[in-house]
C-alpha cells in the first residue's frame, strides 16, 4: 500500500488541477471555436453554419480599425520598449553609482497593473488636468497636447503608457544578458583597442539574440492581449478609435450581445498568439534536443 501511494500520490495531487485546466481552458477554447462557426447572437446556437461569423468579422469597419490599431500599437510598443530597455541596460552595465536604486525605479512600473497605469496616464494626458493644463498654467497659453481626445492620435497615448510600464522589464532582461557575456572576450577586445560602442554593437549585442527573441515574444503577447490598459486609458475611444481585438471581443460579448462575433474574434487572436509562440517553443525544444 505504501509503495502504491508513493508511486501515485503525485498523480493524485496533480489530477484536480489537470482536470480543471482541461475543462476550463481547453474545454472553453473548443466551445468558443464551435460557437464561432454558428449563427449565435445574444444566445449561443450550436448548428454549424460555416464561416459566416468570420465573413461578418472581416467586413466590419470596427474590426478593421482594431487590427490597424494592433499593428500600430504592437510595432511601436515592441520597438520602442526594446530600444529604451536596451539603452537603459547598457547605461546600468557601466556599473554607475546608485545602480540598485535606478534599477528599482525603472522596474517599478512593471509592478503595477495595466489598470493602474492606464488610470494614471489618463490623468497625465487629460487636456484639462494633465500636461496641457500645467503648461498653460505656466504661461504657455498656446500649448496643446490633446492626443487623448484626438481620434487620429489617441492610439499613440496607449503606446506611451505601454512603453512606460514595460521598458523597465525589458531592461532587466537585457541587463541579465549583458552581465552573462564572457568578460574575457570583452577584455580581449579592449586590449586590441576596440572602442566601447563597437564592442557593444559588434560583440555583445549580437550574442544576445536569444534575449531579444524572448523579449519580443513577451512584448508581442502583452500587445495582443492589451485590454485593461485600453479600457482604463481611453475606453476604446474616442468612438472606437483605439479599439484593439481584445476590446472588440469584449464589446461584442458584453455590450453588443453578439457572441458569434466575440467568438470569431477570440479565435483570430488565439491564432495570432499561436503563430508567434509555437515557432518559438519549437525552436527552443529543438535546440535542447540537438
Amino acid at each position: 500500500m505504501m509503495r502504491w501511494l508513493e508511486r501515485h500520490v503525485p498523480k493524485l495531487v496533480l489530477a484536480p488541477s489537470f482536470i480543471a485546466v482541461l475543462i476550463f481552458v481547453y474545454g472553453f477554447i473548443a466551445w468558443t471555436a464551435w460557437v464561432s462557426l454558428t449563427r449565435s447572437r445574444l444566445l449561443p446556437r450550436y448548428e454549424i453554419e460555416g464561416l459566416i461569423q468570420y465573413e461578418r468579422l472581416f467586413d466590419s469597419p470596427r474590426w478593421d480599425t482594431a487590427i490597424t490599431n494592433l499593428y500600430i500599437f504592437g510595432a511601436l510598443f515592441i520597438l520602442v520598449s526594446m530600444a529604451i530597455g536596451l539603452l537603459l541596460a547598457i547605461l546600468l552595465d557601466q556599473h554607475i553609482r546608485a545602480e540598485g536604486v535606478l534599477r528599482t525605479i525603472y522596474l517599478y512600473p512593471m509592478a503595477l497593473s495595466f489598470i493602474v497605469t492606464g488610470t494614471a496616464w489618463k490623468w497625465v494626458l487629460n487636456p484639462g488636468l494633465g500636461i496641457e493644463a500645467v503648461m498653460r498654467s505656466w504661461g504657455f497659453e498656446t500649448f496643446e497636447f490633446d492626443w487623448l481626445v484626438d481620434p487620429d492620435l489617441a492610439i499613440y497615448t496607449v503606446v506611451i503608457a505601454g512603453v512606460w510600464q514595460s521598458s523597465g522589464f525589458v531592461m532587466a532582461l537585457f541587463l541579465a544578458g549583458l552581465r552573462s557575456v564572457d568578460t574575457e572576450i570583452i577584455r580581449a577586445a579592449q586590449v586590441d583597442g576596440i572602442p566601447t560602442p563597437r564592442i557593444y554593437t559588434a560583440i555583445i549585442i549580437p550574442s544576445m539574440a536569444p534575449i531579444f527573441l524572448s523579449a519580443f515574444i513577451v512584448l508581442s503577447h502583452l500587445a495582443i492581449k492589451s485590454f485593461d490598459l485600453v479600457i482604463a486609458l481611453t475606453g476604446g475611444g474616442p468612438g472606437y478609435a483605439t479599439d484593439l481585438p481584445a476590446t472588440y471581443m469584449y464589446a461584442m460579448a458584453f455590450s453588443r450581445g453578439d457572441i458569434g462575433q466575440a467568438a470569431s474574434s477570440a479565435m483570430i487572436m488565439m491564432s495570432v498568439v499561436f503563430a508567434i509562440v509555437v515557432p518559438y517553443l519549437y525552436s527552443e525544444l529543438r535546440g535542447k534536443h540537438d
